[in-house]
């Protein structure tokens, strides 16, 4: 039934809650798109028809749950077991007979599921204990596993549009603002604006149509976070955009969401269509007399539609390119029209500040940055996946507390924060405190929330001239400054890599990048040469080692590097042989093995996998003849 009151609102929660409280047993199967690209709708399915089979009352006593990104996406799929709070990981469809009948059945552990530490293996059960998820703290994440995205009920039973009802019915919209303003919100996407100030220019702008809009565009490399959001708790999204709508007086909103998105994309749908249905979107919202309408749009496939002009300009069905931004969003945005543009995440924390209240949020965080930030924490790191934490956490705290340190326990090198728009930051680096103004300070930035971890095999040049090889594909090409700076700084690194670098050539890459600081005409341009000017800063020897000495100091780059077996320290276990793309390297198990030089490609794969130390060594081209190796294992 349409809730039309506020105590039509109260009795529903209470209702939701009162269904979710006689489901005793809970079996949250992760549905993300990381756990179902590991086959967690099989685990789901295998769980429901066993429940069935055996007579259980699904709907009650016992109910298994398909939920959104747990974070943990490396170890999917997951699946929680409540009120136990146990975890188990890699749940294959065979083990669901064994843990009903064990765990559910019996109270038994089944050890092999549950996740090891990786520093002395053992096993931890339950959810909350294991670090990864011990360190966070979730604001805009605080349903994501919890909730059964699908269900409008489940999501009131856990607190969904609670703030919705609290602005609505007690809040004037300068009231709204005020609270938003004293949380010291700040959009999420990437620029740190303050959301308050945008909200507030929005609405004194001059027009009855007003609009606001979600940019669900992620395309940073690595990030996933906003993804994440939409699909295991859209709701969340919808409850800050009503309010925002609100708070301008706007009565119409778009959630752009990236096209490579179906799984958000349906469930953004889905949630509004069941919002509609309950009278939390549409017209009359809670019977208040406010309206407000929302759609989602398709993206392109464009990285620059991720840029608020661009995105705009998608939306109203023209080329998503960029304009000056003299022109401010708040007074001519969507259609030329007053607009309010923020993030995924942004929206989604809305909701939580206005139920309970901005001094709770601004309680977390840093004196400029306040309360929690989500990541996509991926790389040469041992836990990889989704987390959420208070701003000023340290890096360190961050990749080695929560990320569990480095893959193989290897050197850490560098951390990429803020995607192609950021920076890459080294060792020394490690206990900066993660807030909008330290990162720009240090030469990276916030960004969307991805978050690259490298260790010491990751060659640095060819990390910047990765980034400008997604730029070039990404770029609009509508100003010259980006278009062509981007081209001729990626011959130059084309050059350092291959070995035909020259002195003079990190100058050169110095005055491009200046000059697209300068004269392009958005942020793409502008930040592309981050990653590039960050890593010359940290890492200029590097630069200089492809340049004078034709070497790769990290044995990546393949025109620069070779690599040589030892004798002494072989023992012939053959790992490297099974991993060889081209047959280079021959040797019977047990006995000494050699690399072909002629059929060798220098692709660093027997050196990932040799178990033996100094066994296998990469070196310079160059010295092949007899020289040292220049790093070892």
């Amino acid at each position: 039934m349409r809730i039309e009151s506020k105590q039509a609102f109260e009795e529903a929660v209470k209702a939701a809650t009162a269904l979710n409280e006689k489901r005793t047993r809970e079996i949250m199967v992760c549905c993300g798109t990381g756990c179902l690209a590991n086959g967690s709708q099989a685990v789901a399915d295998a769980f429901a028809q066993r429940i069935g089979d055996l007579g259980l009352d699904v709907k009650l006593s016992l109910h298994a749950k398909t939920t959104g990104c747990h974070g943990f996406c490396e170890r999917g799929p997951l699946v929680v077991l409540k009120p136990e709070g146990i975890l188990y990981t890699k749940v294959k469809p065979r083990d669901v007979d064994e843990i009903l009948e064990k765990t559910v059945g019996n109270g038994e552990i089944i050890p092999r599921l549950l996740y090891r530490n990786p520093e002395n293996r053992q096993p931890i059960e339950k959810y909350e204990e294991i670090p990864f998820y011990k360190h966070q703290v979730r604001v805009s994440m605080r349903n994501i596993g919890r909730i059964d995205p699908a269900s409008l009920d489940d999501a009131l039973a856990h607190g969904a549009y609670a703030g919705m009802a609290r602005a609505l019915f007690e809040l004037t919209p300068e009231q709204v603002i005020a609270e938003v303003r004293e949380s010291g919100l700040r959009g999420r996407g990437g620029a740190g604006f303050s959301t308050a100030r945008k909200w507030d220019a929005t609405r004194k702008a001059v027009g009855e149509r007003k609009f606001v809009l979600c940019n669900g565009d992620e395309g940073d490399p690595g990030a996933f976070k906003d993804r994440s959001i939409m699909e295991g708790d859209p709701h969340a999204v919808i409850e800050g955009m009503v309010i925002g709508a609100y708070a301008i007086g706007a009565r119409e909103g778009y959630v752009y969401v990236r096209d490579e998105y179906p799984l958000a994309v349906h469930h953004m749908n889905l949630a509004i269509e069941k919002a509609k249905e309950r009278g939390l979107l549409g017209k009359n919202i809670l019977g208040t007399g406010f309206d407000f309408d929302l759609k989602v749009s398709r993206g392109g496939g464009a990285f620059v539609c991720g840029e608020s002009s661009a995105l705009m300009r998608s939306i109203e069905g023209k080329i998503g390119e960029p304009r000056a931004k003299y022109i401010h969003a708040s007074d001519r945005g969507l259609f030329d029209l007053p607009t309010a543009l923020n993030n995924v995440e942004t929206w989604s924390v809305v909701g939580q500040i206005l139920n309970q209240g901005g001094a709770w949020f601004a309680s977390m965080g840093t004196k400029k940055s306040k309360g929690t930030k989500s990541f996509s924490l991926v790389g040469k790191v041992k836990n990889t996946g989704l987390i959420e934490l208070p701003m000023g956490t340290t890096l360190r705290h961050i990749i080695f507390d929560i990320g569990g340190g480095i893959l193989k326990n290897r050197p850490f090198k560098a951390v990429q924060t803020g995607g192609p728009s950021g920076g890459c930051l080294p060792a020394d680096k490690l206990d900066l405190p993660v807030d909008y103004e330290v990162l720009s300070e240090n030469g990276s930035m916030m960004g969307s929330g991805g978050m690259i971890v490298m260790d010491d095999r990751t060659c640095m040049v060819d990390v910047a001239r990765y980034f400008l090889n997604f730029l070039i594909d990404e770029s609009c090409g509508k100003c010259i400054p980006c278009r062509e700076g981007l081209k001729q700084m990626l011959h130059i690194f084309d050059d350092l890599v291959e070995g035909r670098g020259k002195p003079g050539d990190i100058e050169r890459i110095e005055r491009l990048c200046k000059g697209m600081q300068l004269g392009s005409l958005c942020e793409l341009g502008k930040s592309a040469p981050n990653p590039v000017l960050s890593t010359l800063q940290y890492f200029r020897d590097e630069y200089e080692a492809h340049i004078n000495d034709k070497v790769c100091p990290a044995g990546m780059c393949r025109e620069l590097t070779t690599y040589k077996i030892n004798h002494d320290p072989c023992t012939g276990c053959h790992m490297c042989t099974r991993v060889c793309p081209t047959d280079a390297i021959s040797g019977k198990p047990k006995e000494k093995h050699a690399i072909d030089q002629q059929l060798c490609i220098s692709c660093g794969s027997c050196f990932d996998v040799c178990p033996e130390e100094q066994c296998i060594v990469f070196l310079p081209k160059k010295d092949i003849g007899g020289a040292h190796a220049t790093a070892g294992n």
